[in-house]
């Protein structure tokens, strides 16, 4: 473009061609026919020349991935401030810092329009690719990403077939419902958790599953979805007691969500564990800790992160690697055993 000030821009090819910026990022960053998702054949081909004639990288982000030259991963979970998510974290940033990478992390508070906005940032940084703490069932996002040709690998969560590093949490659930079951529990809730987070369907799914081949039923009003955190376990615990009849177990999905259903109980005169049993996820340090030690699962939650640069690693080295599944095991404390 003769005349041209600075350097060419997204913005300045679609001011020249009267298209809208966005467009014009879409299609250049999608390969062969896949750029016509975004525009007519013709349009696809006037982006595509003039970003050729001007010497445009047709794709910025699958370049830096090619050519690692930030030696940068970014990290996107809901919430650093969540124990579980510092942990993974903490794993992730000991195995990239061993293959001489370096890490930064942001929240995106598990809404979509901040995951978008937060990965675009990263993108802009020239990471070398992307591990997804925050991955929602319907994966739709992920395609997006994936679609731009950007590698990444998810952590704690599972969506989709992209690879993952997470527990079983279908067998730490069903761990939880036979526990349950032989402890002569019969009417049980379950404080599920995000209903768009894989976590919080398998691991509800594995302990009524476990529970069913005892011959104990768990009505769907007994599932309550809420939050992770101790105000979603609260919310969840008032509305299981709003029914009208007190179960003699909750099982939590995580133990923040544990101990806000804690709260609840206790504040109405209900004992942990003589009249309601109740158990969470995850083995967090407050879960030995309080006034009545937790019984929960134990996840591997430091080698999940591990297992995250492991993956990114392989996918980046143009390799296809597995999902890894590790192992959760049940940790036995007061809270369901009645003396």
């Amino acid at each position: 473009m003769a005349g041209q000030r600075g350097p060419l821009t997204l913005r300045k090819i679609a001011d020249e061609l009267g298209v809208s910026p966005s467009t014009v990022s879409r299609v250049l960053a999608a390969p062969g026919e896949a750029a016509l998702r975004w525009g007519a054949p013709e349009t696809v081909a006037r982006i595509r020349a003039y970003a050729e004639e001007h010497g445009y990288s047709p794709n910025p982000q699958a370049s830096s991935l090619r050519t690692r030259r930030s030696g940068l991963i970014g990290v996107l979970v809901p919430r650093l401030q969540d124990y579980v998510l510092a942990t993974i974290y903490e794993g992730i940033e000991e195995a990239a810092s061993e293959a001489g990478l370096s890490t930064f992390v942001t929240n995106s508070l598990d809404k979509p329009e901040n995951q978008r906005a937060r990965t675009r940032m990263m993108i802009d940084r020239r990471v070398d690719g992307l591990i997804y703490g925050d991955a929602h069932l319907d994966h739709r996002f992920l395609d997006e990403v994936h679609d731009q040709g950007v590698k990444f690998s998810l952590v704690s969560r599972s969506a989709g077939d992209y690879p993952s590093a997470t527990v079983d949490d279908m067998l730490g659930g069903r761990l939880v419902g036979r526990h349950l079951a032989d402890t002569g529990r019969r009417d049980v809730a379950v404080v599920a958790g995000l209903e768009f987070a894989s976590t919080a369907r398998k691991r509800t799914q594995g302990c009524i599953d476990a529970l069913a081949e005892n011959g104990i039923h768990v009505p769907p009003e007994r599932v309550i979805y809420t939050g992770f955190d101790p105000a979603g376990g609260r919310a969840a615990a008032e509305r299981i007691l709003a029914s009208g009849s007190v179960p003699d177990a909750i099982f939590a999905t995580n133990d923040f969500a544990a101990i806000g259903a804690f709260g609840v109980l206790r504040d109405k005169g209900i004992r942990v564990p003589d009249d309601v049993a109740l158990v969470g996820y995850n083995d967090t340090p407050l879960a030995e800790g309080g006034a009545v030690p937790l019984t929960t699962i134990r996840s591997p939650m430091h080698e999940m992160g591990r297992q995250g640069v492991r993956l990114l690693l392989e996918l980046l080295a143009g390799r296809t690697p597995e999902s890894v599944v590790l192992e959760p095991e049940l940790i036995v404390r007061g809270s369901s055993l009645t003396q």
